[in-house]
């Protein structure tokens, strides 16, 4: 019996912590090859992917910024990052045959394609893999902003948030408050309301102006992208 997706066309919103891996800095290979793979199997059932990668684990805007550099050019620095570990992210899917794109918000034609909203459609559409690097080209926003924007635009069905060491959103960080309550459904209002940590109240605003679902989960575990697709876990927002 072949396997059914639930959706057709998806944003994977990957932070730049999960490409470090457990080294908590760079870009850890073995991490990296395991997020390949599990694009992979989705790719296979015929599910168009879109991914917007962080930029966490080369450069934060915001801790640049707490020393002391000029938040927008901190914020710049980190939007070069993102086109870094879409890069590598690139490679590792094409390593095993998988069709893949990187577009940046900034223009940097020698390696990658300007962001263009039809092209990156018509990508999908032929079943290439699209990442959108260099968030949305302009400081002040995060990526998670990035992935909400871009899921409007090319009509995505849902955002999966890959998490790096959490398995879901919680009221608390359950590595440091042992009581720490996990939600199994949230909206919109909920996360701006109690100020959760899921995402940003940009990027929260925007999905809930344009009803895009959303699904948080943990990469760290082998088939877990695959498992989202098919419906085994429902979506949160």
């Amino acid at each position: 019996m072949l396997e059914s997706p639930v959706y057709k066309r998806i944003v994977l919103k990957v932070s730049g912590e999960s490409l470090a891996g457990q080294n908590g800095f760079g870009i850890d290979a073995g991490m990296i090859s395991s997020i390949a793979e599990q694009v992979k199997e989705v790719v296979n059932l015929n599910v168009e992917v879109a991914i917007v990668v962080g930029g966490g684990n080369i450069w934060r805007g915001i801790a640049g910024m707490e020393k002391g550099i000029d938040r927008a050019t901190a914020d710049y620095m980190g939007m070069l990052a993102t086109v870094m570990n879409s890069l590598a992210l690139q490679d590792a899917l094409e390593a095993i045959g998988v069709p893949t794109r990187v577009q940046t918000s900034i223009a940097m034609q020698q390696i990658a394609e300007p962001y263009i909203r039809r092209r990156a459609i018509r990508h999908l559409e032929k079943g290439r893999v699209v990442i959108f690097a260099s968030g949305t080209g302009n400081p002040f926003f995060s990526t998670d902003t990035t992935a909400a924007l871009r899921a409007a635009e090319i009509e995505a069905e849902v955002i999966l948030m890959a998490k790096n060491k959490v398995d879901g959103v919680y009221s608390a960080d359950p590595f440091k408050d042992a009581n720490a309550e996990k939600f199994d459904q949230l909206t919109y209002l909920d996360v701006l309301n109690r100020n959760l940590g899921v995402m940003d109240s940009t990027s929260a605003s925007l999905c809930m102006d344009n009803n895009i679902p959303l699904v948080v989960f943990s990469i760290t575990e082998p088939g877990n992208i695959k498992r989202v697709v098919l419906g085994e876990k429902s979506e949160l927002l």
